[in-house]
């Protein structure tokens, strides 16, 4: 697999959305495999480096490739030319869609994210 889509709409809106899955001291609370994020700056902007580190302590490193805020946010990993494309649509007040897009350039995606993963990402903004 080359590529891989999910649609998932949350009750909040865009720009709280985008806030709060931007922000690095977030990610662990919905990327259950991941124990800490850091970004090279504050606040984000395209060229910003984004580091998360596994549970085994291994740092993997992403670049914003795309940033249009509350709208759009792309990060990439250079050396495994991979992607990820976060989408926000307002549906009505106080809901947005989240359209989640990663891929490869060459080569296989693998293990892509799957909906229980965007499921927690909900569940922890609508509790906000």
């Amino acid at each position: 697999m080359k590529h891989h889509r999910l649609t998932l709409r949350i009750k909040c809106s865009p720009e709280d959305l985008f806030a709060f899955f931007i922000d690095p001291r977030n990610t662990p609370r919905w990327i259950d495999f991941l124990v800490a994020e850091e970004t090279s700056e504050w606040p984000v902007r395209l060229g910003t480096i984004y580091r998360n580190q596994n549970a085994a302590g291994e740092w993997r490193t992403y670049t914003v490739t795309a940033f249009e805020p509350a709208k759009l946010f792309e990060l990439s990993k250079a050396e495994d030319l991979y992607h990820v494309r976060y989408t926000l649509q307002p549906v009505k007040r106080g809901e947005v869609e989240l359209k989640y897009f990663e891929w490869v350039d060459a080569g296989e995606l693998t293990a892509p994210f799957d909906r229980i993963v965007l499921q927690k990402l909900k569940t922890v903004v609508e509790k906000e």
